[in-house]
């Protein structure tokens, strides 16, 4: 899936924080959401290339894409579990 086609439900605007306070912030964030639901984080933290990809491979969701625009890193995380019915 194109980032460009994905709509977020929550965008996250972690620029300016140092690790590991982006992920930390997309936590938080996607403890607010239902499962299905997908969480944008911009960030302006190099680390949080590894630290997302590693985050998302070690738990219930999943990284949809992401992508670097000039110097802000763009992640589309899809928020895991079981739909509430």
């Amino acid at each position: 899936m194109q980032p460009s086609s994905m709509q977020p439900d929550t965008v996250l605007n972690a620029c300016g924080l140092s690790c590991p306070l982006p992920l930390l912030k997309a936590k938080q964030a996607l403890s607010r959401l239902s499962p299905g639901e997908l969480l944008e984080v911009q960030a302006t933290d190099a680390g949080s290339w590894r630290d997302f990809d590693s985050f998302t491979q070690q738990s219930e969701h999943e990284l949809m894409a992401r992508e670097t625009r000039g110097d802000i890193y763009h992640y589309w995380i899809r928020k895991g579990g079981a739909p509430i019915s």
